[in-house]
C-alpha cells in the first residue's frame, strides 16, 4: 500500500491500481472511491503514518508523547491540579528528578505541558493542546 495525493493536497491510502484509476480509500473516513491516476502522485509518507490521520491531531500527540502510566498520570495529574510547583511534583510522586525532567521536557516538545508559574515557585501546567488531547479521555 503507497500514500498519494491529489492536486488539492488530499491525502490517500492506494488499495487498487489499473492503467487509467485507482481505488483509494480517505484514511479519515475509511471511505472509497475510484481516482484518475493523472489526478494522484506518489508522496514519500508511509500508509500507516497516513492511516493515523484518522486519529486527531492533538490525541495523537498524546500518544506519541506518553510511554507509560506514569507520564499519562502525569498529565492527568497536571490537568487536576493545574500548575504545580516542581517541587511538589517531586516530593508528591514516585519521580526522580531526572525521569521527572525526561518526562516534562517530552511534554514541552510535544507542546502538552509549559513552565508556569505555581504559588511564587517554577512550575509546569497543561497547555491548551494537553487539555484537548485530554478531554475525549475523559468526558
Amino acid at each position: 500500500m503507497r500514500t498519494v495525493e491529489t492536486d488539492d493536497g488530499t491525502r490517500y491510502l492506494l488499495v487498487k491500481q489499473s492503467s487509467e484509476s485507482s481505488r483509494v480509500r480517505d484514511p479519515t473516513t475509511g471511505e472509497e472511491q475510484y481516482l484518475p491516476n493523472a489526478d494522484l502522485t506518489v508522496v514519500d509518507a508511509g500508509p500507516l503514518e497516513t492511516a493515523a490521520a484518522a486519529v486527531p491531531e492533538a490525541t495523537r500527540t498524546l500518544l506519541t508523547a506518553t510511554h507509560d502510566e506514569r507520564a499519562l498520570g502525569l498529565l492527568l495529574e497536571l490537568r487536576r491540579r493545574g500548575p504545580v510547583p516542581v517541587r511538589s511534583l517531586l516530593g508528591d510522586y514516585d519521580l526522580c528528578e531526572s525521569d521527572l525532567l525526561g518526562i516534562l521536557t517530552e511534554f514541552r516538545v510535544a507542546g502538552l505541558v509549559e513552565e508556569a508559574d505555581a504559588a511564587g515557585e517554577r512550575g509546569y501546567r497543561l497547555t491548551e493542546q494537553g487539555e484537548t488531547a485530554l478531554a475525549p479521555l475523559l468526558d
